[in-house]
């Protein structure tokens, strides 16, 4: 028979663990009442201390005041014993207050003259005290006279050429019985208060959290499927409203994110299947008429076409490496108008248009393969629309350099000056892929140019029809002067084929 092993303790939770999970109204609740108990507490013993010194100083004052009066009543003879009168007196007066706990002695010689009957046939309390000059006072405390602590007030004096000493014993069982019924009502009024201060801490803490609840309730029936729903928004505006807000707000950018790449990935299919159909098609009528294609009309065919699905391909891979952050530019000084004076060359040899070039100095920090697109995306775009001229000008501007493209076209309507930019993005005048080309060339260069920290606009060519595209870079250094003067050297420049895929 296998052995039985002990069984384990539970493991104890950790403090920590147990505060984290006890829950904000929880926390919130022991954090308030254990603040107001260290008030409450550091509060009271302060009160409870100025309370006892004052009600010392009372009972101190009251012993002072007795052996005073008493001083007073002491005349010539009555130590003597010459005059009854006046003694019968003093003995009145030394026990007049014994009922409220006063006691006094008057001790001459180290004899006791007269006392308080409590202290009658004790020895002269003034033995235990140090000797006391005339109209000297001193205040002590002896425990030896009964029910506690007692306050003892000494004053020295003379009469009838002798020295005597006033002695007053004052009870501090009233003092102190104050005392206590004192930190009786603070400890249970205070007990009171923190019972009273938690229930309403969590009370309150669980109406402010009921909107965060009802927060939660929400984000948590929100699927990827359905981002239009929104969580309710409390009135005011404090921090619960403003988390509503910026709740929403997030949502409505998962919506359109999501409506975004819905509509992106709807329009990538649809633009990927024409190319595909056409080679399935070719493929197909080969098959079937071997003769009726040349063979040379159906290799230009069949290479267009997959021409056309490379570059297709190749845009939608840079777009979606672009949405992941992963088309970050290096950072590198670029010379701007060198690039475009280059991509001018290119435009000159590959078009009958007439090109004019105007260029200044600028350097610009960024990626020279994703900037050359930009500047090539926006010069195919213009040719693609021009009737027969573009300009291409290069220039700073303050702490930027201003990339601008103008074509003589038909030009942008205003109100589709934003959209343009947008991914298969084709204008109602050239709808057709021959001339309006898949829609990306202008989204592949916003989005280039907002990794690069610059902007990029479209407007209306002044004066005359046509389009211009202006792009802003931040410029690598602080450029010589002169470099803000207009752009210098005019260079029109020719060619004579078709441009390639940038569109508008």
């Amino acid at each position: 028979m296998a052995p039985v092993e002990p069984a384990r303790a539970a493991p104890r939770a950790h403090p920590a663990r147990w505060w984290a999970a006890a829950g904000m109204r929880v926390r919130s609740t022991v954090a308030a009442v254990l603040v107001l108990a260290l008030i409450a507490v550091a509060t009271g013993t302060a009160g409870l201390l100025v309370l006892r010194r004052s009600l010392l100083e009372t009972v101190a004052t009251s012993a002072l005041v007795q052996a005073r009066l008493v001083r007073v009543a002491v005349t010539p003879g009555v130590l003597e014993g010459t005059d009854p009168a006046a003694r019968a007196r003093l003995d009145a007066l030394v026990g007049a207050d014994e009922a409220r706990g006063t006691h006094v002695q008057v001790v001459t010689d180290g004899a006791v003259v007269t006392a308080s009957r409590a202290l009658s046939g004790l020895p002269p309390l003034s033995l235990r005290l140090p000797a006391v000059a005339e109209d000297e006072v001193r205040v002590r405390t002896l425990p030896a006279l009964g029910e506690g602590p007692w306050l003892v007030a000494v004053l020295g004096a003379s009469a009838d050429g002798r020295r005597y000493t006033v002695v007053v014993a004052e009870s501090t069982a009233g003092a102190r019985a104050t005392l206590r019924t004192a930190a009786v009502l603070l400890a249970g009024g205070g007990a009171l208060l923190l019972v009273a201060a938690g229930a309403a801490t969590r009370v309150f803490v669980g109406r402010s959290l009921r909107p965060v609840e009802a927060i939660r309730r929400t984000v948590d029936g929100i699927t990827s499927t359905d981002l239009e729903s929104r969580v309710p928004v409390p009135a005011g505006d404090d921090e619960v409203s403003r988390l509503a807000r910026t709740m929403n707000a997030m949502l409505a950018r998962l919506a359109a994110s999501q409506r975004a790449q819905r509509r992106f990935v709807a329009d990538a299919s649809h633009e990927l299947r024409s190319p595909v159909a056409t080679l399935r098609a070719a493929a197909e009528v080969q098959r079937l008429h071997p003769g009726a294609t040349a063979p040379a009309e159906f290799a230009d065919l069949v290479g267009g076409e997959a021409v056309r699905l490379e570059r297709l391909v190749a845009d939608l891979l840079l777009l979606a490496r672009a949405d992941e952050g992963a088309a970050a530019p290096a950072r590198a000084e670029v010379d701007l108008d060198e690039l475009v004076e280059s991509e001018g060359a290119r435009l000159r040899a590959s078009t009958a248009l007439e090109v004019v070039v105007r260029t200044a100095p600028a350097r610009v920090l960024g990626d020279a393969g994703q900037l050359t697109r930009v500047v090539r995306n926006l010069i195919d775009n213009a040719a693609r629309h021009a009737r027969g001229r573009v300009v291409l000008a290069v220039h700073a501007a303050g702490p930027e350099a201003v990339l601008s493209v103008t074509d003589d076209g038909p030009g942008v309507p205003e109100a589709e000056r934003e959209r343009v930019f947008g991914r298969f993005v084709r204008l109602q005048g050239s709808r057709d892929r021959a001339s309006g080309g898949t829609g990306l060339g202008l989204a592949i260069v916003a989005g280039a140019v907002a990794a690069h920290g610059g902007s990029v606009r479209c407007t209306g060519a002044r004066p005359g029809p046509g389009a211009v595209f202006e792009v802003r870079l931040p410029l690598a250094a602080q450029e010589p002067d002169g470099a803000d003067d207009e752009p210098v050297g005019d260079e029109p420049v020719g060619g004579g084929q078709p441009p390639s895929a940038a569109s508008r």
